[in-house]
């Protein structure tokens, strides 16, 4: 979410922004984010190109959020699973409304998030109960804020059954979207991308893997998302690097290996001419 959305005269907020251990950041789902606020003006929150997932659901108010081309009006009872990679923003209304809300990531989180999808699931829905949601969310805050020894390993079980809960809300067969779109789906390959930037990464290696002319795979990429494959996989790195600027205690030349930049000078020069400073100078700001 936005810095400017946790200004005290916009809302009252309670939140805790989480570091997972290294092991849990490779190969569990992983809490990055928890919280809950009462909004007190309104105001508008926008995000894009964020390596996470968002779970929040509406307690009290209203509101709306605008995903994938797509404007939808939200009320008490309303729950919201996004994929932070595309662009969208929220706000609230006059009726000033509470939220509560979960940002988490994982390995293989683009294809949970593609099945969700498949199954029927929608960005927005209303559930027969919010509660079982709010207990699980609860459940992983108290985990965040706790010093068990094996939380993440909790915090992943916890979010587990989060997914589970949505997958089972997802089941509408009436809904769901045609199956077998196959290798020539872009988001196959954006998702490869997200779970693989850490790699060196080549128009040819993905060509390769998708069985796809790599002219055509550039081009299918760019109608779908705007951007192109080389592009994307420079967002994507250098949002990482964003994260762990901020959350970690990780050198900037460690920093640069983690997102798939070995060179350090490099990676320097490429994050300045994005962020518009250097590493060290935009952890500084944060």
């Amino acid at each position: 979410m936005d810095a400017s959305l946790f200004h005290q005269k916009l809302v009252s907020s309670d939140r805790i922004i989480y570091t997972p251990s290294g092991f849990a950041r490779i190969n569990l789902l992983h809490l990055q984010e928890i919280g809950s606020l009462q909004a007190m003006t309104p105001h508008t929150s926008r995000r894009e190109n964020l390596s996470s997932y968002l779970f929040f659901l509406v307690q009290k108010g209203s509101g709306e959020l605008e995903y994938d081309g797509r404007s939808q009006k939200l009320q008490p009872g309303d729950c919201v699973f996004i994929d932070c990679h595309r662009p969208y923003f929220h706000r609230t209304s006059q009726d000033l409304w509470s939220l509560q809300w979960v940002h988490f990531y994982g390995p293989n989180m683009g294809a949970i998030y593609e099945k969700y999808r498949e199954r029927g699931g929608r960005p927005c829905f209303h559930p027969q109960s919010i509660d079982p949601f709010a207990r699980l969310l609860a459940d992983i805050h108290a985990l965040a804020a706790s010093s068990d020894h094996v939380r993440d390993m909790k915090i992943s079980e916890r979010l587990t059954a989060l997914l589970c809960l949505l997958m089972e809300e997802s089941w509408n067969p009436e809904r769901s979207r045609t199956a077998g779109t196959g290798r020539r789906n872009p988001q196959e390959i954006k998702e490869y991308i997200d779970e693989n930037y850490k790699k060196k990464l080549t128009l040819d290696e993905l060509s390769e893997r998708f069985y796809l002319n790599k002219f055509y795979l550039t081009r299918i990429f760019r109608e779908q998302y705007g951007i192109t494959v080389n592009a994307y996989l420079l967002s994507v790195r250098i949002t990482h690097a964003k994260q762990l600027l901020r959350f970690s205690d990780l050198t900037v030349e460690k920093i640069g290996q983690e997102c798939g930049m070995n060179d350090a000078n490099y990676f320097t020069r490429i994050f300045k001419k994005i962020e518009g400073i250097t590493p060290g100078e935009y952890r500084k700001q944060w």
